[in-house]
């Protein structure tokens, strides 16, 4: 979130001030703690599951890190399907937030459009970053829950 937020602020693409920031990082706070909750609960289960892959991997000479990323790898992916989604059905299907609430305050159709695309984009870039991001955790054992820490050990 702090990255997407930074090029949002910092590049004057939306003022920085309390009506801008409490909407747009709420949405983008929202989305990403949405992937990361499809991430951790898709490789964790995974990891419960397929203990024999794991301890497989292992056996054959692989390192924790890499013996994790053989189960979880081809999962993390599909914790971005709910924003890709969501992304392809505005304006389409739904009447998507950011574009209402700039025109209900008063902003033109073009300001409106802007803000609707900046959020999806900032959306799509703050998953892909958590999702990256708890992929290295896992993979490091650094996010774990206690019962796969201690059954995964290195």
């Amino acid at each position: 979130m702090v990255p997407v937020l930074g090029v949002i602020f910092s590049t004057g693409a939306v003022p920085f001030n309390g009506p801008s920031l409490v909407p747009f990082a709420g949405i983008i706070i929202g989305g990403a703690m949405n992937a990361h909750s499809l991430a951790g609960r898709r490789a964790f289960a995974a990891l419960r599951d397929d203990h024999a892959t794991y301890e497989a991997a292992r056996s054959v000479g692989l390192v924790r890190s890499d013996a994790i990323a053989e189960i979880v790898h081809h999962l993390l992916p599909e914790a971005l399907v709910p924003g890709l989604d969501q992304t392809r059905t505005v304006g389409l299907v739904t009447l998507p937030g950011a574009l209402v609430g700039v025109m209900l305050g008063g902003g033109t159709a073009i300001q409106a459009g802007a803000a609707q695309v900046l959020v999806l984009i900032g959306l799509l870039a703050a998953q892909t970053i958590t999702v990256a991001v708890a992929d290295r955790l896992i993979r490091a054992g650094r996010l774990l829950p206690p019962d796969l820490a201690a059954a995964l050990r290195p």
